[in-house]
């Protein structure tokens, strides 16, 4: 059997890199004493092995498969947070007298704790591993929901609600780059819009439980996907790209060989890793913002923030946030209900998405994604409009009602369909290694941004015109459009290295 310092000749990879950066940095999670690899790689875990070791995992697609749904209980923690707000707002404001100007400032503090997880969450993933970066994400997660359960004042909810924002903000970013980096290329879109399914899982289960369960337990039970979370990472391997970047080539090709399958011929996937992180490795190993403005970076991160931005400024988390005041605006008597209905109608659209990805690609999905949603949105502004001037007990009235309803389940099923998980797929496939902790932690900064000026908006927009906020959401969706045909690469079914070094 070659010797694994012949291995990493062969990759490409100098003995400098690894002697600089694995003393440097370790994972916080290591991959893990239970695999049981195949004979090729036995010399080298020869005092790792368990003798339990677990079966099933030998098949590529059960391995991958496993550790995506492990780490997708962040997002489900994640959706949950963001739908929180909707089934519990009228019993909050009357149990501690909140305001509703307060309660919207609740709503938003979760954006400004995720501002503050996404400017982190680059570092965090690049200096503790992505499995670390979770553990990090889950532990306020827990604390944030118990302050809220036990708050007897808004100072209490304020706190909760900022220690959840940052878990999420961790989470938002580490998840869909360790989806990325974990996933073979024919597999890496349908795996990577599990990340936007699970939050709308998350969101569905706030609005279903919210219609029973008063808000004090239904926060304990906000505890439930991160307490799960936190043992599951010892059962999944770290992303055998950020080890090979960080110089420990052995546990690369262990997680390697987990994540494809103990029979699995890995050298070629191994060498394209080694040799982009021998090319990444000859450049200037710290990327400054001044780096930023060459083509190979500013271009990638503009289409990422670009999506990320634009996916926010369609308005979606006001609407889910306070999805049941709007339809007791729309005069639907069961705003609740509705609201449930409403998210699981974005389950089903985005599970949609997750088989269509790999199929249909994610330009021409992002196109018919932006498109439907203005279609909707400008029904959706033109019935409350018209709703302006009626009488609230004439046919018409209820009409336009039904019709706002049907416009804004149009808008949900649209959003689901690709501007809702595709920018998270893209982001992690198009930025340069080099330069992903800190374009990355940008990108998801400017998405926390809007997010949080659209949900802090919101209700304050709705109170001055329906059909007015509907307008300018349209305007939004109308311009990604655009910024879709124009300038978003399709990266389909091609390799991460290749798609990164496109743009050079």
């Amino acid at each position: 059997m070659t010797s694994l310092e012949e291995k990493e000749d062969q990759g490409g990879v100098s003995s400098r890199i690894a002697g600089d950066e694995s003393g440097l940095r370790k994972p916080f999670l290591h991959t893990g004493s239970w695999y049981k690899m195949g004979s090729r790689q036995s010399s080298l875990l020869d005092n790792k092995i368990s003798a339990s070791s677990t079966a099933f995992m030998r098949d590529s697609s059960i391995s991958v498969l496993f550790c995506t749904l492990v780490v997708a209980l962040g997002p489900i923690q994640f959706g949950f947070t963001g739908g929180y707000s909707s089934p519990t707002q009228d019993d909050m404001m009357r149990d501690l007298g909140l305001s509703l100007s307060e309660f919207s400032f609740f709503g938003s503090l979760s954006n400004v704790g995720a501002m503050v997880g996404a400017i982190a969450s680059g570092q965090i993933a690049e200096y503790i591993g992505r499995k670390g970066s979770l553990m990090i994400a889950a532990l306020p997660n827990i604390i944030g929901w118990l302050l809220i359960s036990f708050a007897d004042d808004s100072s209490f909810l304020y706190m909760g609600r900022l220690l959840e924002g940052f878990g999420v903000g961790v989470i938002s970013y580490t998840v869909p780059v360790y989806i990325a980096e974990i996933a073979p290329e024919n597999l890496r879109g349908g795996l990577g819009a599990v990340n936007q399914l699970s939050v709308t899982i998350g969101i569905m289960l706030s609005y279903l439980l919210g219609l029973f369960i008063k808000w004090r337990l239904l926060a304990i039970l906000g505890v439930i996907p991160c307490l799960v979370l936190i043992p599951g990472l010892f059962f999944i391997p770290e992303s055998p790209r950020w080890l090979a970047k960080m110089g420990m080539i052995d546990e690369c090709e262990i997680s390697l060989q987990v994540l494809r399958g103990f029979e699995t011929d890995i050298s070629i996937e191994l060498n394209d890793i080694k040799e982009a992180v021998a090319s990444s490795s000859r450049r200037r190993s710290v990327v400054r913002f001044a780096d930023l403005k060459r083509k190979k970076y500013w271009f990638p991160l503009m289409v990422g923030i670009g999506l990320l931005v634009l996916q926010q400024l369609s308005g979606i988390n006001g609407i889910l946030f306070y999805a049941g005041n709007i339809f007791k605006s729309a005069g639907i008597s069961s705003s609740n209900a509705a609201t449930f209905g409403l998210g699981a109608i974005q389950v089903i659209a985005t599970g949609v998405t997750t088989w269509l990805m790999d199929r249909a690609g994610r330009r021409i999905l992002l196109i018919i994604s932006s498109v439907g949603m203005t279609v909707s949105l400008v029904l959706v502004a033109f019935s409350f409009f018209l709703k302006d001037s009626m009488s609230v007990d004439s046919h018409s009235y209820h009409l336009l009602s039904v019709i706002s309803l049907v416009g804004l389940v149009v808008y949900v099923i649209f959003f689901s369909l690709g501007i809702g998980a595709i920018p998270w797929v893209i982001m992690s496939e198009i930025l340069p290694v080099n330069v992903k902790s800190l374009a990355g932690s940008v990108a998801t900064l400017a998405n926390w941004f809007c997010s949080w000026g659209v949900t802090m908006t919101a209700n304050l927009l709705l109170n001055w015109s329906n059909g007015g906020t509907f307008t300018i959401y349209a305007l939004v969706t109308a311009f990604t459009i655009i910024f879709v045909a124009l300038w978003v690469p399709e990266t389909k079914g091609r390799k991460l290295e290749e798609i990164q070094s496109s743009f050079r």
